[in-house]
Formats: C-alpha cells, sequence, structure tokens
C-alpha cells in the first residue's frame, strides 16, 4: 500500500486553482504547448502541500518551484469553485490538436481528461468524503510520513521543524470539515470515533519517548554534516516542538471530535446518506479506476467467487489432506524479510521484464504503531532522485511465512516497487507521478501476488512437489476468495444498504460466524468504502486484460511482452489503459 497517494490526492482536488491562470499556450508545436501545460500543471499542484511536495521532489528549486511557504496546506471546503476548475481544465486539454500530439502525450491527455471529468461530478456528494480513520486516515499515516521525511541537505531540517508547527492548523481545517459533515447530519459513527480516538492516543501516549524523535536523531547522524553539539541542540528542539505542537495538535483533533459524539449516525454505508449511492459510484470511478456498472462489477465478482471455488474443491478432491496441511506449508519457508525480496527477483524472471541495479531499503514499524498500520507497505521515493525506496514491514506476528512472502511481493518484486522503478524509467511526464490510478496501483500488487504464490513453492521443504505446488495454489485462491467476498459486502454496505445482521448472513454461508470478526469486518467495511475493491477489481481488471490479450494472440501471446506493456504505459485508469494495449 502507498500510503502518501492519500495526502496527495486530498492536496491535489483542493488546490487546483493554484496555476490555471499562468498556464499559457507555449508558442511551438503541439507537443511543445502540450508538454508546457502539463508541467506547469505539475509546478502548480505539487506546490499546494510542503509535505507532498517534499515526497515527490528531492530539489524543488531545480523545477523554479519555491520553498518559502511551508505547511500541510488545510482542507478546502469549496467544491464549486474545484468543480468548475476542473471542468475548466477539461476544456483546456480539449483544446489541444490530439492527432499532432505523440503518443505519450495522447496518453497522458486521455488520463487527464478522464480524469478532471471524473473529479467534476463530485458536486454536493464532497461531505460524504473521510479523511480521517483508524488505519488509513491522514491522523495514522502522518507520523510515517514525517518520521520519513528525508534530510538531502540542512535547509531540509529547517523546512520539517517549520512543518511540524503547521500541523495544528491543518487538523483544525480538518475539523472545520468534521463539523460540517456533523450539521448535515454526515459526521461518523461513534464506533468509528472511537477507533480513531483509540489511535491518536496510541501514538501520543507517552510523549518523552515518542519513535520520531528517534527517528530525527538517527537522521541527522546520517546526514554526516552536522558537529555533536549541534544535533543535541536539534534533537532538544525537535522534542520541544514534539511537545508543543505534535502531540497538542492530536490533542485538540481528538477533543474536537470529542464534542462531536453522538452528531452521526449509527454505523452504516453510504447507501443510507443522500447522495451516497452517487458518491459511491464516483468513489468507484477514482478508485478503482474501473467505469462499468455497479451490477456488472457484482457479477464479475460472482463468477470470480465461484471459478475459485470450484477450483478449490477439484484440488480437495485430488489431495483430501490438502486442508489439513496448509497451516503446515503456509509457516515452512524460513526466509527473513530480507532474504525473501533478495530471492523474489529470480524467482520472477520468467514472467517479468529484468529490471536491474534496484537499490531498497527495509523498516520496521515502531512498535506503538504496529497495530494500527498495514503488515508492510512501499514509500515512493522523489521522482528527482528515485531513491531511497523504503519498504516498511509491520512485525505485529499477525501473518505467516508464506503470507509475508506474499506481501513483501506486493510491496517489493513484482508490485509496488517493481512497478514504480518500472514506469520511472520509461521518463513520464511529471504530472503522471501525480495524477495516477489507485485501481491500477494496487490491482497491479496484487495481481503479482498470485504470482508470487506460486514462486513460494520453491522455497518449501519439499520443493518441487506436486504437494507443495497444490497448496500454495490451495492458498492464494482461499486469500482470493477472502478479497472477493469482503469486495461483495463493500458494495452490498455501500450500494446495496446491508446492514451488520445482512452481512453477518452472508458471512455466514462462507463458515464466517465468530461475532467480534463480523463486526470487525463490518466495521472496517463502512468505514473503508471501496478499499477492498481498488485491490481486488484492479485485479480483476488485469486478469480479464490478460485473458483477451492470450485469446486474441492465440499461439503468439508472450507473458513477458504482455507485463512490459503495462509497466510502460504506466497507472492509469483501466479504459485508458486497454485502449493503449498492442
Amino acid at each position: 500500500m502507498k500510503i502518501l497517494k492519500k495526502i496527495i490526492a486530498l492536496c491535489l482536488v483542493f488546490c487546483l486553482g493554484l496555476g490555471l491562470g499562468c498556464l499559457s499556450e507555449y508558442p511551438f508545436t503541439e507537443n511543445s504547448r502540450f508538454e508546457a501545460f502539463t508541467e506547469k500543471l505539475f509546478r502548480s499542484e505539487v506546490s499546494g502541500n510542503a509535505l507532498s511536495l517534499h515526497y515527490t521532489l528531492a530539489d524543488p528549486a531545480s523545477r523554479g518551484i519555491s520553498t518559502q511557504n511551508i505547511s500541510l496546506g488545510t482542507v478546502n471546503t469549496d467544491f464549486e469553485e474545484t468543480a468548475a476548475l476542473c471542468a475548466e481544465y477539461e476544456k483546456k486539454l480539449k483544446g489541444f490538436a490530439y492527432s499532432k500530439l505523440s503518443r505519450d502525450n495522447q496518453l497522458t491527455l486521455d488520463m487527464l481528461l478522464l480524469y478532471f471529468h471524473t473529479r467534476s461530478t463530485l458536486g454536493e456528494n464532497y461531505l460524504l468524503d473521510e479523511p480521517l480513520g483508524a488505519s488509513l486516515g491522514i491522523q495514522a499515516q502522518l507520523p510515517v510520513l514525517l518520521a520519513e521525511y528525508a534530510f538531502y541537505t540542512e535547509k531540509d531540517i529547517s523546512d520539517y521543524l517549520k512543518l511540524l508547527g503547521t500541523i495544528k492548523p491543518y487538523f483544525q481545517s480538518i475539523l472545520e470539515f468534521e463539523k460540517k459533515k456533523s450539521q448535515a447530519g454526515l459526521f461518523m459513527s461513534d464506533t468509528s470515533l472511537d477507533r480513531i480516538l483509540t489511535q491518536c492516543q496510541a501514538f501520543i501516549q507517552d510523549p518523552d519517548a515518542n519513535y520520531i524523535d528517534e527517528i530525527f536523531a538517527q537522521k541527522l547522524q546520517t546526514l554526516g554534516s552536522l558537529k555533536d553539539e549541534d544535533q543535541t541542540i536539534l534533537c532538544t528542539w525537535h522534542h520541544k516542538l514534539i511537545l508543543e505542537q505534535v502531540i497538542p495538535a492530536y490533542q485538540n483533533l481528538m477533543a474536537g471530535l470529542e464534542k462531536l459524539r453522538g452528531t452521526g449516525q449509527t454505523s452504516r454505508g453510504l447507501a443510507y446518506f443522500p447522495g451516497g449511492r452517487e458518491y459511491y459510484l464516483y468513489l468507484l470511478r477514482t478508485q478503482t479506476g474501473s467505469y462499468v456498472p455497479v451490477k456488472q462489477i457484482e457479477q464479475r465478482l460472482s463468477t470470480q467467487l465461484m471459478n475459485d471455488y470450484e477450483q478449490i474443491r477439484s484440488l480437495i478432491r485430488t489431495d483430501s489432506s490438502l486442508i489439513s496441511s496448509l497451516s503446515r506449508y503456509t509457516g515452512t519457508i524460513t526466509l527473513t524479510p530480507a532474504q525473501m525480496l533478495e530471492k523474489l527477483p529470480a524467482l520472477m524472471a520468467e514472467d517479468f521484464p529484468a529490471l536491474n541495479n534496484v537499490s531498497y531499503e527495509i523498516r520496521y514499524v515502531h512498535p506503538s504503531m504496529k497495530k494500527f498500520l498495514s503488515p508492510a507497505f512501499y514509500l515512493t521515493p522523489p521522482i528527482d532522485t528515485q531513491t531511497p525506496n523504503v519498504i516498511y514491514i509491520n512485525q505485529s506476528d499477525r501473518t505467516s511465512s508464506l503470507e509475508l512472502f506474499g506481501t513483501l511481493a506486493h510491496e517489493g518484486f513484482p508490485g509496488h516497487l517493481y512497478q514504480t522503478v518500472s514506469f520511472a524509467r520509461s521518463t513520464p511526464s511529471s504530472i503522471r507521478y501525480l495524477i495516477t490510478s489507485p485501481g491500477y496501483i494496487e490491482g497491479w500488487a496484487t495481481y503479482v501476488e498470485s504470482y508470487a504464490y506460486q514462486y513460494a513453492a520453491s522455497l518449501m521443504p519439499d520443493a518441487g512437489s506436486e504437494t507443495a505446488s497444490a497448496a500454495v495454489t490451495l492458498a492464494w485462491l482461499n486469500r482470493s476468495m477472502n478479497l472477493c467476498i469482503y469486495s461483495l459486502i463493500d458494495l452490498g454496505i455501500h450500494y446495496s444498504g446491508w446492514d451488520q445482521a445482512r452481512t453477518a448472513a452472508f458471512l455466514k454461508a462462507f463458515g464466517i460466524t465468530n461475532t467480534s470478526t463480523v463486526s470487525e469486518i463490518f466495521q472496517y467495511i463502512v468505514e473503508t468504502p471501496g478499499n477492498y475493491l481498488k485491490y481486488y477489481l484492479g485485479y480483476l481488471n488485469f486478469l480479464d486484460l490478460k485473458n483477451k490479450c492470450s485469446q486474441k494472440s492465440s499461439d503468439n501471446f508472450d507473458l513477458k511482452d504482455f507485463h512490459r506493456q503495462i509497466l510502460e504505459i504506466g497507472p492509469v485508469q483501466f479504459p485508458v489503459l486497454e485502449k493503449y494495449m498492442n
């Protein structure tokens, strides 16, 4: 999961108007005009939030971007203006002579047109958006992003310290947004509120031993240009800011949210709110990159569920001991996470294009955040340095060794890290890094997991045996079915209006009856509409595209070349991806 995208996406929509007036036309070729447009669009959009700017560019000055105003920005709620700006961008894009553009520029234009057109449809439903959340919310992701704020120069230290002082007003703007939601009867349930407050409290509960302090000191030492006494002074000042700015910002957020307790509805899906179904359709398009009707999505999910189920039945009929031995096989990979990542490039060589000279770092989630973060996640490097590629591992003992292997493939090779570096080496337009498709990104990483499970069989004690191969296939089918079930529940809760009882009845059909488990599944999906579909529908889109290309090419289908094309086109909505596949 690439966690910076949440903050960048929020910033992007709220800052759409910053540079519209200065996007003047370039006087030469149509390609030059278009590239000048996208470059100025990139510069104006990336400037709206100092955190996303720093993660996007290590050296903004080299692109003519000022870093004088260091701020997280605010949550702008003027969505009428945003819709108008999106429409104006759309008009501007339609003004280019499409046939005179290069293929790459045509692709970028198609992607931008669809993006801005979709964004302009949000309208008054913007109050249904939710920036906060126990695991995927901004307040949960911000500590990791602050901890990983890289120091390339001493100015970066100064900018970072200034940024800490802007968290209070940023959170205050979120509170103002939550108040508007409350006044409109759209505030979160008390259950969701309690989960967010618990996460916030975990982060601030030990002010004198906050892990951001530890990491700050490590980064100063790594920079290597500061005297010991200067490092001591900076660490003291940093701790003071943590105590006087960061922790109070979280406390103020918690207090402000607590005042809104009881003003929301009981936990329920978007279908129960005015405009909820329309907003959910908007979410599906922006999050999954898929533009097919909900009924068609339901049918596709149901078909896949039955296919996976039949494959599982076939495996068990062939070897009835598979179920009892599955737990043994899922725990038999004895490699460390670092060793798993080292093995993956060679294991995937037959199916995916080679990617040489890729550097990466493995880091571990701080104990205070283990409960609230994913098993692993990847942080993208700045586009002007392409390093460091960082994979975080959450050592919470919640996964088997096989699941961890699949997760590292998802985040590393041939997943996020591999896809990100592959795309960067095709030298795309800078705007392609800001405006992407979450469904492509997470769908690709889920799609490659299915290959990783097969690769895992070669790492087991009885590598090469039919039993090992069948066991990993069964494990993947089980994961696929779970993701499919959760995706169907997502549609059920947010589009069809399922309550917890209806959700429990659906889960019971698959043997999931534990009350607390059912409650947790229901609550998580209520809080994260469209999230499972971003992964699973994205995966199915890649699977269907592969089958379509394979059928068209017949005996000439080249899997590695198919993957190469996807990687070179890069993150776009699926209608655009399919248009540009040969």
